[in-house]
């Protein structure tokens, strides 16, 4: 640098270069100008859905009229009115500071606007209704469909939490409050316990939702909610009749108690369930699947279905011989000979359960003749048997011929 700055020619032209610059930066005063100034028109345009905002004592008043939204129709210089109605950033209001309780008539008023505009309000004017705010707790009712709650299940008294809320709004309308409750919506069937927000409704007498402040604005619902249940015994029930040379010894079930689900009414009516046996088709002991069977009502039953146990004997003959006929009823005065049968036996021809049959003899059979109120004379009197259960007999002979007279001793 300091070998160009000795050189001269470097200094000459960089004066040159400098003048150049100089003489561009200065303008031009000799041209002429392109700017002409054109007076701006006027416009207008109708802007709807315009917010109201009402200022007054919000702690202590309450204010209904005022209308949510107006119509603006602002007038004036093209770029004023395009620029409010693109960015509006004006406000319509109505000033009731100084307003005293009731009803009165107030004028609507725009803030913020420019001043080369010119604005009209529709509706200009608006009736207001202002009364002291009041604030007062409520106790919430839990409300819910029953149909909601699965059949066989019941539902417990519903809980809320918290059980009261604070409604605030004009003294009028919250002396309309009749109903304050906590509505649970769903869709599907309930069979437990729930717990579900809910919200508050506010309601008059006619059910009308009213214009309040709820605090809180949802409570929590629990709906308790149980399986109606009751347990009772399972009745055999036997159907048709076993075939000729069949004897049904026992019918067992392996579960002898059942579980019942019902509404409450219903369980209260019913004390069993039962099973019922077609021994018609039985032929040999077996063992059977079979339904549990319930009455109207019932919607559910455990278990559904049992296994049975039916155990068969084949029927099968005995002869007992030799049984003595006694004889009963006859008065001391009076003596009694049997004529026939002269030996004063008969034989039983006995049949049943081969196990039961086979182990019987003459001294598990009573045999006798009532003779009471008989007098002196022949007479043919009826043989009567007593034996075991759960077999059958036949006498070979059906009554006896006796004698009867007075005994001399």
């Amino acid at each position: 640098m300091d070998k160009l700055m000795d050189n001269p020619w470097f200094i000459k032209i960089l004066a040159i270069l400098l003048a150049i610059l100089l003489y561009s930066a200065v303008p031009n005063s000799g041209s002429k100008s392109n700017e002409i100034n054109v007076p701006g028109g006027n416009t207008s345009e109708i802007l709807a859905d315009i917010p109201v905002k009402a200022y007054y004592d919000v702690e202590n008043l309450v204010v209904t009229g005022v209308p949510e939204t107006v119509e603006v129709t602002i007038e004036g210089p093209i770029p004023h009115v395009q620029s409010a109605k693109a960015l509006k950033n004006f406000e319509v209001f109505v000033d009731i500071t100084n307003a005293k309780i009731g009803n009165q008539k107030v004028k609507l008023e725009v803030s913020g606007l420019s001043d080369k505009l010119k604005a009209t309000i529709k509706p200009d004017t608006v009736t207001v209704a202002i009364q002291e705010k009041v604030t007062t707790e409520f106790t919430v009712e839990a409300e819910f469909d029953n149909d909601l709650i699965k059949d066989g299940y019941s539902a417990g008294q519903p809980a809320v939490k918290p059980n009261k809320v604070k409604i605030t709004g004009a003294k009028d309308v919250i002396d309309k409050i009749t109903y304050v409750k906590a509505v649970l919506d769903g869709r599907n069937l309930l069979d437990t316990t729930v717990t579900k927000e809910a919200q508050v409704q506010v309601l008059d007498k006619e059910l009308n939702k009213l214009d309040v402040i709820v605090e809180p604005e949802t409570v929590e619902v629990t709906i308790p909610v149980k399986s109606n249940t009751k347990t009772v015994p399972i009745n055999i029930i036997e159907k048709g009749t076993p075939q000729e040379g069949v004897t049904i010894e026992s019918i067992s079930l392996d579960v002898e108690e059942a579980v019942i689900s019902a509404d409450e009414d219903v369980l209260k009516e019913t004390d069993n369930v039962r099973v019922e046996v077609d021994v018609s088709n039985i032929t040999e002991s077996t063992t059977l699947t079979l339904p549990v069977i319930i009455s109207n009502g019932i919607t559910k039953v455990t278990p559904e279905t049992v296994k049975v146990t039916v155990v068969v004997n084949s029927e099968e003959e005995k002869t007992v011989s030799d049984i003595p006929i006694n004889v009963e009823g006859l008065s001391e005065q009076y003596e009694a000979v049997i004529n026939d049968p002269s030996n004063r036996v008969i034989n039983l021809l006995v049949f049943g359960s081969g196990s039961i049959v086979n182990g019987l003899g003459s001294n598990n059979f009573t045999i006798f003749i009532d003779v009471t109120g008989l007098t002196e004379g022949e007479h043919n009197v009826p043989i009567q048997v007593n034996g075991p259960p759960n077999v059958n007999w036949k006498p070979d002979k059906s009554s006896a011929n006796i004698t009867i007279t007075k005994d001399n001793a």
